[in-house]
């Protein structure tokens, strides 16, 4: 994990989360920030790190939740943790399928949470997750 504070934080402090167990940032910003107890993921696509897109749907929103734990343990979270999920899904066909494999990692806690379909996510992934956590 690498945390940084920002330079002029007047209110408070915000700390920059890194982790090399997911892919890194695709633009100008990064895994998550994390201020007080509150962390905030970024937008998680199916990047194997160091590889690219995983192959199809099922395999690209198990590795995206696998980057978005991946991130939360960095900055000191974890699924349990988990305040708020935001969804994007290129196909809401695809909906009930997302939904069984979500299960399968939040199990019995079950955020807040949104889905949305878009017309477009970055390097034509499928499906991208970002959140809002407690940090320990």
């Amino acid at each position: 994990m690498t945390a940084r504070s920002q330079p002029g934080d007047t209110m408070t402090d915000i700390a920059t989360i890194h982790t090399d167990k997911a892919p890194a940032a695709v633009g100008p910003y990064s895994q998550a920030t994390r201020t007080g107890d509150m962390l905030f993921v970024s937008g998680q696509l199916g990047i194997i790190p160091g590889q690219g897109l995983a192959e199809g749907f099922e395999a690209q929103t198990r590795q995206a939740l696998d980057n978005l734990k991946a991130i939360l343990e960095a900055g000191g979270s974890s699924l349990s943790r988990v305040l708020a999920v935001d969804v994007f899904i290129m196909d809401m066909a695809r909906f009930a399928d997302l939904n069984a494999i979500y299960a399968q990692y939040f199990g019995d806690h079950k955020p807040a949470r949104a889905a949305i379909q878009v017309a477009g996510l970055p390097l034509d992934g499928l499906v991208e997750f970002k959140c809002i956590a407690l940090a320990k």
